[in-house]
């Protein structure tokens, strides 16, 4: 089985709804699980804090209010949303680390601004222990990475946002 069909695999049993598939030949076995059999496992969610450092209590403030929005500032928010709206996003096709070079030592696959064709590698995305060369889709012009460079992403996160004109 090449890398190609277990991220079709792993596409599917996603799409499906399925909380965990095992799947066992001669040649390998592939254990699947979804966020379905995550959340079924461990149904409090957990929350994760850093460590602060100690403070000298402050005395009770009222909370600040933030400025009441002025008219030139309604039509920025809408203006930004259309702007993304006439672009393809190139969206994650698994869970894994994110990462922008194929080495440390090596050039950004791409960077803001460059053309790309459709079977261009963008970036790649390390899942257990395998990393995996993610292509175009599309042709067109990065116009916005969405993801910092040795990150966490998850299934369909987007990526990348293309300008195909």
């Amino acid at each position: 089985m090449d890398i190609k069909e277990i991220q079709n695999l792993i596409k599917f049993v996603a799409r499906s709804g399925a909380a965990e598939v095992n799947l066992e030949t001669e040649d390998f076995k592939i254990n699947i699980k979804t966020d379905a059999a995550y959340k079924s496992e461990n149904p409090v969610p957990q929350v994760y804090s850093m460590p602060q450092m100690a403070q000298a209590p402050m005395p009770q403030q009222a909370a600040p209010q933030a400025p009441a929005p002025t008219a030139g500032d309604a039509p920025a928010a809408p203006a930004a949303e259309d702007d993304d709206s006439k672009y393809i996003a190139i969206k994650s096709p698994m869970i894994g680390t994110f990462y922008r070079r194929p080495s440390p030592d090596k050039e950004l696959f791409v960077n803001v601004g460059d053309d790309i064709s459709s079977g261009s590698v963008v970036c790649i995305i390390e899942a257990m222990k395998l990393f995996n060369e993610i292509e175009s889709e599309v042709s067109g012009k990065i116009v916005k990475i969405l993801v910092d460079d040795q990150t966490p992403v998850e299934y369909d996160q987007p990526l990348f946002l293309v300008d195909p004109s």
